[in-house]
């Protein structure tokens, strides 16, 4: 009970930066721990300790989301409410996501190799895929819808394991923080490794430009992906506490759950959007 204990989430909302810092130690010491305890398994077992130490927290505050549905009259308000918690959650992943990059960059290889193991085979997994899709002649629009279904798939995930388990969709997104970290840390060391062979050095300077480069790779549509799969658990959070507290008889619930979906799904549109059309053009 100590390391959620150490981070109030009535104050975070006001200062949403506090959960990067909460986000990086939480992973940080779920992945040192995963691999002490079970070597084997770590990289599952890191996401679930990242999980079991947010889920208070993410509680708490979607509880207190959901009590402001019986508060507030005007939708506008509310969803400006939500925004809140929207920029605190995002700073939670940002957090996850730089502890792993880091720890994917610098740790021993023995480590990463058995940390970062599953989320290996995912990435080639999701590889394999992306080839398997463009074979042949496909338009834009068609990897576009390709993309756009995928990930509509990881909302309605997002959706049902929040209003499941509360919180649930923490697990979801906590993999996908693991799995963008080690696909933006196999950038970085790619990138590096073609400088030193390209002009005989790894510096400091490389692996800033390399990091920065993965980055903005992967964020530049992702940070829409994310707060598209925010917003859907939130919305499933907040159904699964009314049926708790028998307040979804309360048509603002309802209306306020709905709209945090539609939201979502207009949200993940939009990042699909970017994903085919802009990132490719800025990071052919």
């Amino acid at each position: 009970m100590v390391l959620e204990s150490l981070f109030n989430p009535f104050h975070v909302k006001k200062q949403p930066w506090q959960m990067f810092i909460a986000g990086f130690f939480y992973a940080l010491i779920a992945l040192i721990l995963s691999y002490v305890v079970f070597k084997e398994v770590a990289g599952l077992l890191m996401v679930f300790l990242v999980v079991m130490s947010t889920m208070p927290i993410l509680y708490t505050t979607i509880k207190n989301e959901e009590e402001l549905d019986l508060k507030y009259t005007k939708e506008l308000k509310l969803l400006k409410e939500h925004s809140k918690v929207l920029i605190f959650l995002m700073f939670l992943f940002l957090g996850i996501t730089a502890a792993l990059l880091l720890a994917y960059l610098f740790f021993p290889q023995n480590i990463v190799d058995a940390t970062f193991s599953l989320q290996q085979q995912a990435i080639v997994n999701v590889n394999d895929n992306v080839r398997a899709t463009v074979t042949g002649d496909i338009t834009r629009f068609g990897l576009f819808g390709s993309i756009f279904s995928n990930n509509l798939k990881v909302l309605f995930f997002c959706l049902v394991f929040s209003l499941l388990y509360g919180s649930g969709a923490m697990f979801i997104l906590t993999w996908n923080a693991s799995v963008i970290a080690a696909a933006m840390g196999n950038v970085v060391k790619t990138n590096v490794a073609d400088a030193a062979t390209s002009f005989g050095l790894s510096t400091i300077a490389a692996y800033f430009g390399a990091t920065a480069f993965s980055f903005f790779r992967y964020m530049t549509h992702g940070i829409f992906e994310i707060a598209a799969y925010f917003i859907a658990g939130l919305a499933g959070g907040i159904i699964s506490i009314a049926l708790i507290k028998h307040n979804l008889k309360e048509d603002r619930v309802l209306i306020d759950a709905l709209d945090l979906i539609l939201i979502s799904i207009g949200v993940l549109f939009f990042a699909g959007i970017i994903e085919v059309y802009i990132t490719p053009v800025l990071f052919a």
